[in-house]
């Protein structure tokens, strides 16, 4: 296997109201800062909590619907990919940055919240919606249900020539 997995998940709140900008070539580029705490418990048994600040892009159609929909402090699930980025400052000095490079997203929690139930993804085609809200999930074919099973055992389906290894 030649490729490898870059997938990140992340569940949290936004930190401030999205900023969006548009490329020359008219697409959306979004910018969130996006909050996940988690919760433990040290060997006194006091509550510790850590929270981790992500910065995530949305590009295109996601970018759009992300600064029209989200706002500070709605709730959001967010599927993506992690990029490191290194450049020189205008005083000379490199500079690193993390980026979470959205690929989906799904906002949580009731309208009041600032989520809503809106879920949406790079690619084209419509998937199925909640009651009462707009579909915003898009995939880039539309589902197939697998043929039926067949009841002959997995030796009589391939001979020993069609195994590829």
């Amino acid at each position: 296997m030649a490729r490898g997995i870059n997938k990140v998940i992340l569940v949290g709140n936004l930190g401030d109201d999205p900023e969006t900008k548009y490329t020359q070539g008219g697409m959306a580029v979004t910018k969130a800062r996006l909050a996940t705490t988690s919760v433990r418990k040290d060997r006194e048994g006091n509550t510790q909590e850590r929270t981790e600040w992500h910065r995530v892009t949305f590009f295109g159609k996601l970018g759009e619907i992300a600064g029209e929909y989200l706002r500070k402090g709605s709730q959001v699930y967010v599927e993506g990919s992690i990029r490191y980025d290194k450049y020189t400052g205008q005083d000379g000095v490199e500079r690193y940055s993390t980026d979470i490079i959205a690929d989906e997203m799904q906002m949580l929690g009731g309208r009041g919240e600032g989520g809503g139930g809106r879920s949406e993804s790079r690619g084209g085609g419509e998937r199925s919606e909640r009651p009462s809200r707009p579909p915003m999930r898009q995939e880039s074919a539309p589902r197939r249900e697998a043929p039926p099973a067949k009841s002959s055992s997995f030796a009589d389906d391939f001979a020993d020539d069609d195994i590829p290894f």
